[in-house]
């Protein structure tokens, strides 16, 4: 069977590329291995989907850690405006959220699956669930792909099989096997938003607490990298949640022992005003034990953590507890420290970090360098984002312009 055009993979860069291709009247054909399309966008945001960020392109460009000058092009003719507009188009109504995070009304990510597929059977997308095995090139030409079934001709093909996070969804690294047997460069493949494991063994101790409000930072050898207030949580490892998976992606080059974290456990108050907060408790309730009285500040199950932690005896009285204990308490509070030792498995990562070396791509029409006809799109690619909905757009954008050029 031959057509003009062939997707591999069918998530968020695919079916983007897809709709675009087929719309512009080019006869595509879109292959998922998967049973159906978008598995993985169905999962994200903790099945919220964060499409995109409601910014400009100079701050798409800030928020690109890796390669982010390859970008410009294609953030420049699929803007986040123009992901908007394609979603509620498509009937799904959209909010903006802190951070200018953009979301679907409706919470559901399922409803912007079902519109990018909605959009790709109405342009006529035949829809082909086999997985693909080999690129087939003929004397540096792209002329089609192989699967476990048949092969298929074609004058292009677009690789957008995502990287090598989420497994169980079908993101198991085919794409970096495709390019390297094309002749293509593979830049190495680490985590990004991804868990943290922790040095000390409290976080044990502290698995399934989640903490909410609180300040987290990120220090690279006492230089400060991140800090962003909101929620965390502790795991038998470490430490996750949507602080830590964005702090993560701060870390360029893991080595134990050079990045800290800090949490203040108390950003609402400053060092003073919390010492004169314990001062009224300590004296409010002088006959309570030490442990006892910070009930009214932490949650219980990091209570005998923070006392441990202190210094200060949890049966000893608050009303005894000396200005000096208790301006180290303070500071605990307000830097509560913890010390990275690796990223958790790649397997675990929201996505991934590495990928088809942009030096081999065309970033206007995202078309190799190295073999004509042959196309990359999303995570594949080495380009990612921060959190707050800038990697989705790179899979969209991306997607959008090779859809256009394939």
């Amino acid at each position: 069977m031959r057509f003009d055009c062939i997707i591999v993979g069918g998530g968020a860069a695919g079916m983007m590329a897809a709709v675009t291709a087929a719309e512009s009247g080019k006869k595509t054909a879109l292959f998922e291995k998967n049973d159906r399309l978008g598995k993985k966008l169905r999962i994200t945001g903790k099945g919220r989907c964060n499409v995109t960020n409601y910014c400009d392109t100079d701050e798409l460009m800030k928020n690109i850690p890796v390669n982010n000058r390859f970008m410009y092009s294609s953030f420049s003719g699929f803007t986040p405006y123009d992901v908007m507009d394609f979603f509620e188009s498509s009937g799904v109504p959209l909010k903006v959220e802190r951070g200018n995070r953009v979301f679907p009304v409706s919470d559901r990510a399922a409803d912007i699956v079902s519109a990018l597929e909605n959009r790709v059977k109405k342009a006529g997308v035949k829809i082909i669930h086999e997985k693909v095995t080999g690129i087939i090139v003929d004397d540096g030409v792209c002329c089609g792909v192989k699967t476990e079934k048949s092969e298929y001709s074609s004058v292009s093909v677009l690789i957008a099989t995502g990287g090598a996070s989420y497994p169980l969804t079908g993101s198991t690294g085919d794409g970096y096997e495709f390019a390297r047997s094309t002749g293509h460069t593979v830049t190495d493949i680490v985590p990004s938003l991804v868990p943290l494991e922790i040095k000390e063994d409290f976080c044990g101790e502290l698995s399934g607490l989640t903490l909410k409000n609180i300040s987290l930072s990120l220090f690279d050898r006492e230089k400060k990298v991140y800090s962003e207030l909101g929620e965390m949580m502790f795991a038998y490892f470490g430490v996750t949640g949507p602080l830590v998976l964005t702090a993560s992606s701060r870390i360029r080059k893991m080595e134990t022992g050079r990045y800290v974290i800090s949490l203040d456990l108390k950003p609402g108050l400053s060092e003073e005003k919390l010492d004169k907060r314990l001062q009224r408790d300590f004296s409010e309730m002088s006959g309570l034990e030490f442990r006892n009285v910070l009930v009214k500040l932490l949650p219980s199950k990091l209570i005998p953590v923070t006392v441990k932690l202190s210094g200060i005896h949890g049966e000893m009285k608050a009303g005894q507890i000396s200005k000096v204990q208790r301006a180290e308490l303070v500071k605990l509070l307000k830097n509560f420290r913890m010390t990275v030792t690796d990223f958790r498995p790649v397997e675990e990562a929201i996505v991934t970090s590495g990928g088809v070396s942009v030096k081999e791509i065309n970033p206007k029409t995202m078309e190799s360098k190295i073999v004509s006809g042959l196309f990359f799109a999303g995570e594949v690619i080495d380009v990612d984002g921060y959190t707050g909905g800038f990697n989705l757009q790179i899979a969209f954008s991306t997607g959008y312009a090779a859809g256009i050029n394939l």
